[in-house]
């Protein structure tokens, strides 16, 4: 089966038409408390007022569940990690909250939050956290729901393909740039075989369920929770929505199937998070709220090669109030590469004391250490991000803001650089852009972090964000 790129007026046309459901739950049903693995930190593109975590010791999975409401998060950055480290790692993730959850007694349900692109070590997480769950003697996680939707970053899912939107064009997510990852790369774009090309052992026969458009704007939560209900052996379960309400709709029928005893294992992206939280709507942040009281600049981390961060870094250094700074990765490791940092860091002070925002981007052309060793690449990768992390580490100034582009840089500039072990979410600058609001412990308490995804907003979305932050607007 071919499958091509799609108007998208054209295909929303031939779908039932969109309906509210009376029924949808209110509050948040659930007696367990959702805790959110995040992947890198940007599955908060589309929560506000919560807490992330940003490790996972039985201290801060306690704390969490002990918490008020009803979610957090724990970012992981799982996606910047080897597939053994993140095996481990997720492994000790089940361990610390089987353990933090009998002595608090509170009950939890696990959401892998992974990319709404496919890329990420899937699915090994998923795996690994059922096997932990069930060996604790939790119960028994009946099937895997599979749901990547996210309606912000033009995400959707329509029979069963996965569509990234690139203008008025959806796009099948094999046919883009993200499915060519030199880590985590793929070509199926219909989910079903996504599925199968993930995992490789499974057994042909295996039943992959659907739930269509059709079930959802037709038959409603009840024909959703039938089918929940006939799921069993850890099977996987296809979402589809092409709009937050048809994500409604289903997940009204997953609590209902959750309600009757039904326990799934989550490998989804923000969109359905954002529903099964219950979590309302919140208008967007303005970019007087991004600033300290401080005249100095801001300070702007771009990591990411994707072709929306390069056409958005090119639009964000025609302002006049932005300084570029090339950082050059092929440095890393070479004769002289301590001096290169040292003057690095020295210009960069230099910018935010002149009340300027320094813009650090590295080299854009990627750079590969070998075609075959995805692994070589990765640890090449982190051997950039280390550095970017270490221009933050040893700055010897606050900036007004800090906005980093990239999920893996982002999580290492929030973590290693800036020492965040919890802060507050709150909000979104643009959709699908988080703000982090650093806890004390940080290295610069209470300054706003922005936390700006690699494949998301239109061209002139960062350019936007700085000039908002750099200029207080409060437009």
């Amino acid at each position: 089966m071919t499958i091509q790129r799609q108007n998208r007026e054209a295909l929303y046309a031939s779908l039932p038409e969109v309906r509210r459901i009376g029924s949808f739950y209110s509050g948040y049903p659930l007696k367990e408390k959702m805790v959110v693995l995040d992947d890198d930190p940007t599955g908060v593109q589309t929560v506000h007022d919560l807490y992330v975590y940003t490790d996972w010791s039985y201290e801060s999975m306690r704390a969490g569940l002990l918490e008020d409401g009803h979610i957090f998060f724990v970012l992981t950055n799982s996606r910047g990690l080897s597939a053994e480290d993140s095996r481990k790692q997720h492994t000790e993730i089940m361990e610390n909250l089987v353990r933090a959850s009998a002595d608090t007694g509170v009950p939890f349900t696990v959401l892998s939050r992974g990319d709404s692109t496919l890329r990420g070590h899937y699915p090994m997480e998923t795996q690994v956290l059922k096997d932990g769950y069930e060996a604790s003697g939790l119960g028994i996680i009946d099937g895997e729901v599979i749901a990547p939707f996210f309606p912000e970053g033009g995400r959707y899912t329509i029979g069963d393909v996965h569509y990234v939107q690139e203008g008025d064009t959806l796009v099948p997510a094999g046919m883009t740039e993200f499915a060519k990852d030199t880590t985590f790369g793929y070509s199926s774009s219909d989910l079903k075989d996504w599925v199968r090309e993930k995992n490789p052992q499974m057994d042909p026969d295996a039943e992959i369920h659907s739930v269509s458009i059709d079930m959802l704007r037709k038959e409603g939560p009840e024909a959703v929770c039938a089918l929940l209900m006939n799921v069993k052996g850890f099977e996987k379960v296809i979402v589809n929505s092409a709009c937050y309400e048809d994500m409604e709709v289903f997940v009204t029928g997953l609590y209902m199937a959750m309600a009757k005893g039904k326990h799934f294992m989550f490998r989804v992206a923000a969109g359905l998070v954002r529903v099964m939280a219950n979590i309302e709507q919140k208008p967007l942040l303005k970019g007087a709220q991004l600033r300290t009281e401080s005249e100095l600049g801001g300070l702007v981390i771009v990591g990411s090669h994707v072709k929306k961060t390069t056409l958005q870094l090119e639009r964000l250094l025609t302002l006049d109030t932005v300084r570029p700074l090339e950082f050059d990765v092929n440095r890393i490791g070479e004769e002289g590469f301590e001096t290169y940092m040292a003057r690095t860091i020295a210009e960069v002070k230099e910018i935010l004391l002149s009340g300027k925002t320094a813009v650090v981007f590295t080299s854009r052309k990627v750079v590969r250490k070998t075609q075959e060793n995805s692994e070589a690449n990765l640890r090449f990768s982190l051997s950039v991000s280390e550095a970017l992390v270490r221009i933050v580490r040893e700055l010897d100034v606050m900036p007004g803001f800090i906005v980093a582009k990239g999920g893996i840089t982002s999580s290492d500039v929030g973590v290693k650089g800036l020492s965040a072990k919890r802060a507050l979410v709150l909000g979104q600058i643009l959709p699908g852009i988080p703000v982090w609001k650093l806890g004390e412990e940080s290295k610069y308490p209470g300054i706003c972090y922005v936390i700006f995804p690699g494949n998301v907003g239109n061209e002139d979305a960062l350019r936007f964000v700085v000039d908002a932050a750099q200029n207080r607007r409060e437009d």
